[in-house]
């Protein structure tokens, strides 16, 4: 249900013209699961950590929240980017709802040219910086690098999920409630930012 009105909300801002397509944001934290980890949740190699949750958040130009992404800690960033990207449909009038957006800009962590490759068929342009240790840098513009300055913006909205207590921790066993204290916290944080 929550699911539901925050997208019609975001919907109504759309159709005002509200939401920017132009440069959205995607970022991610953990939040520790204190009543356990489901079972099959393994310890992620990089952060070593078992009985934690990753949200993944897409942003609009403002901060708004587009589209939201929950699951156990095990899944790299890069693999969670496009199930993030499918998250995202913004309802319209007439027709199918809104779900791409222009280009999207991300930290080192979604650096992969496969990534670039399958956005870049859908018509989605990737931003990310390359890392240090990657010798074969064939997408890299600095021009377009410019816009990662903005990250900021996405990590605002990280501090706001934040502020919310239920989320920061989480206490249910069940991820369905988790999830919908989520909704609860991303339809509260564009209802606040636009009006």
């Amino acid at each position: 249900m929550w699911l539901s009105v925050w997208r019609a909300l975001l919907g109504a801002l759309d159709q005002e013209g509200l939401l920017q397509w132009d440069e959205d944001f995607l970022d991610g934290s953990f939040a520790p699961a204190k009543k356990g980890a489901l079972p099959s949740a393994k310890p992620n190699g990089a952060t070593g950590r078992s009985g934690w949750y990753w949200w993944m958040v897409l942003v609009d130009g403002e901060g708004l929240p587009l589209g939201v992404r929950l699951v156990s800690a095990s899944p790299s960033e890069v693999t969670l980017a496009e199930t993030t990207l499918a998250e995202v449909r913004v309802p319209r009038p007439k027709g199918r709802p809104r779900q791409k957006p222009k280009r999207v800009i991300a930290d080192r962590g979604y650096d992969s040219d496969p990534l670039r490759q399958r956005l870049r068929r859908r018509g989605i342009e990737l931003i990310v910086p390359y890392r240090e240790n990657n010798q074969h840098r064939r997408c890299e513009d600095r021009r377009k690098l410019r816009r990662h300055k903005r990250r900021w913006i996405v990590e605002r909205t990280n501090a706001w999920l934040g502020q919310f207590r239920r989320l920061l921790v989480r206490h249910e066993h069940l991820l369905c409630t988790y999830r919908a204290f989520f909704y609860i916290a991303c339809f509260w944080i564009t209802l606040r930012t636009c009006f």
